[in-house]
């Protein structure tokens, strides 16, 4: 039986606990002990398959596949911040490494699941079998919006799955998705053969099933929920969005610097920006340059250092490019991966899954650049000092962005904390 004194004492662990909530996000004393960044965009390049931390970002002695001698696959080089050393196939980016920050020490708890670790780390939170959560892009595009009508806040050049999606914040706050950096999304075009006359009698037909819909006694906000979608869409088909794919506008050796189609789209990633885009990710495994991406089983290691080349070429120049337009502290560029990789190597000399520690990458974005996060033992196992969950580094990032990280959103009426009750690494910010 609930007696009168269990009740009063559970009523009052509520009302301390909805106060605390209020407090938050009504802007009191708790909220003001956050800090705020004066990012205006964030680009999220995706590493999908899981990149070995201690073959890139955190490297350790060298080990030996031939001999099953755990440790990194390659040699290490000094950087532009004193005592961080990173992969010798990385030297763009170690020249200039004061821009950036390195989080050594970000961890999860999901084994051996690829989709169920971008889901983490895209979401914040674990997969759950009753609530589709929104990814940081659309969370960030419900919080901030686009900067300029007629562009998109959130644009996805990388797989369109429900991991990057808007969940229960609704379509208005998903992706505009890119498959080609030369021409713009195709949906938005339209069809060769659809002449103004055939297009208005679409549309004449179209008013007829929406006059249909109300007679019946269709709900009116399924309507309205089309019509603004098929208006966004006419928008972004405009002027304003097209002409931002026109990459022969760039200089030559501009364009030259970012290399192949992953560097292209970084360079787009930029013009996005500068058209007022909020949020882009932008994934790099797309040509799969050592036969398996970032995912570096058996002898898909063999060629991983083409893979880590043609990420510092690319990430390099867009740092350089972002601070030469003065755009560098506007923009937070983040570095994301699944999970890291085991030091030890498996039977075909590639090597595993390990979520325990891995490394993730933040440059610019206004932050206290030059700062390397973390410790890990001498064989990147283990984290030895100063651990980064994935909501303290969601709610890192949405602080650098000027969004409280604590303030709910609501899935239906059910309130929902941004971050799954994650803290911001404050050394990052000044």
């Amino acid at each position: 039986m609930l007696t009168r004194r269990d009740f009063l004492a559970g009523s009052t662990a509520v009302a301390i606990a909805t106060g605390t909530r209020l407090e938050r996000n009504l802007g009191g004393e708790t909220r003001a002990e956050l800090p705020r960044g004066k990012a205006e965009h964030c680009v999220f390049v995706w590493l999908g398959g899981g990149q070995g931390h201690i073959d890139t970002w955190d490297v350790k002695t060298k080990g030996d596949p031939k001999e099953k001698k755990p440790g990194s696959y390659y040699d290490s080089i000094e950087t532009a911040v004193t005592g961080t050393r990173v992969c010798e196939h990385l030297p763009r980016c170690a020249k200039i490494l004061d821009r950036f920050n390195i989080l050594r020490t970000v961890n999860h708890d999901v084994i051996d699941e690829h989709a169920a670790a971008t889901n983490r780390m895209h979401t914040g939170r674990p997969t759950s079998g009753t609530e589709q959560y929104p990814s940081i892009g659309s969370i960030v595009a419900h919080q901030r919006g686009t900067m300029t009508e007629g562009v998109p806040a959130y644009v996805l050049m990388g797989y369109p799955n429900v991991t990057r999606g808007p969940g229960f914040l609704g379509p208005k706050y998903g992706y505009v998705h890119l498959t080609d950096t030369k021409s713009g999304p195709p949906a938005l075009k339209r069809s060769v053969g659809i002449t103004d006359e055939r297009q208005a009698r679409r549309d004449k037909l179209l008013n007829a099933v929406r006059d249909d819909l109300r007679e019946r006694g269709v709900r009116e906000g399924f309507a309205a929920e089309y019509d603004a979608a098929i208006a966004a869409a006419q928008k972004l088909a405009g002027p304003e969005f097209m002409r931002l794919f026109d990459l022969d506008r760039e200089p030559a050796d501009l364009r030259n610097g970012f290399g192949g189609e992953f560097g292209q789209r970084c360079l787009l990633a930029r013009r996005l920006i500068e058209g007022g885009v909020r949020f882009i990710e932008v994934s790099h495994n797309l040509n799969f340059l050592n036969g398996t991406g970032w995912d570096v089983h058996n002898d898909g290691i063999l060629n991983q250092h083409k893979l880590i080349a043609e990420l510092d070429q690319a990430l390099a120049a867009l740092v350089l490019d972002l601070e030469n337009k003065k755009l560098l502290d506007k923009t937070l560029i983040v570095v994301a991966t699944e999970f890291g990789r085991p030091a030890q190597f498996d039977g075909g000399g590639g090597r595993g899954h390990h979520g325990k520690c891995f490394s993730v990458v933040l440059a610019g974005g206004g932050l206290k650049n030059g700062v390397t996060i973390g410790e890990t033992d001498e064989l990147g196992m283990k984290i030895v000092s100063r651990p980064v969950s994935v909501p303290d580094l969601h709610a890192t990032i949405h602080c650098a962005l000027g969004i409280n990280p604590r303030e709910e959103i609501f899935a239906g009426n059910r309130p929902v904390p941004i971050t799954d009750d994650g803290e911001p690494v404050r050394e990052l910010f000044a």
